[in-house]
């Protein structure tokens, strides 16, 4: 019988703790929109769910500057991606608010991960990504409600979500 080991312990999930030198302004601008795990995990419901990120993430930042740490941040953020893709395959009959909890969690693991891997100008660079989340969010409720509309859009979207999850989750 073969095994498939879930990989907690994963390798940076394209741009976290540990990937580089995060420094200034400029860098948490573009941090949100080259990473591929941040452009998947964009919640694609109306307003409160990106409002609740954002608060969770700015809460996750206060708790990793004060020295909070959270185990397995790779595996989870992996993981997350997966799981955002099922929710979207999934989830279709589910009242908007059910995907608030979610992307609470979503947020307090990714903003514990930047804040982490910040160095040097550390508020320019949390101020920075806290900026290019916001708009990142905004574009994916654009998207979000012209994708809502088509019958079979969310769940392809969904597919290719959870399939690069997964690749994340289990590769090499």
């Amino acid at each position: 019988m073969r095994r498939t080991v879930v990989k907690l312990g994963a390798g940076p999930a394209c741009a976290h703790v540990g990937a580089g030198y995060a420094d200034g302004v400029a860098e948490g601008l573009a941090h949100p929109l080259l990473g591929l795990d941040q452009l998947l995990a964009m919640p694609l419901r109306a307003w409160t769910a990106p409002a609740v990120f954002l608060a969770a993430m700015s809460g996750a930042v206060a708790l990793a500057f004060v020295g909070v740490a959270l185990p397995a941040m790779e595996g989870m953020l992996a993981l997350s991606a997966l799981a955002l893709g099922r929710m979207i395959v999934f989830g279709a009959g589910l009242p908007g608010i059910a995907g608030i909890g979610p992307a609470g969690l979503l947020a307090l693991l990714r903003g514990h991960a930047h804040a982490s891997e910040a160095a040097g100008a550390t508020f320019a660079y949390v101020g920075g990504f806290t900026l290019s989340n916001a708009a990142l969010h905004q574009f994916g409720v654009g998207v979000g409600l012209k994708v809502a509309s088509s019958p079979w859009l969310p769940t392809g979207l969904g597919m290719m979500v959870a399939r690069s999850g997964a690749a994340l989750v289990f590769r090499g």
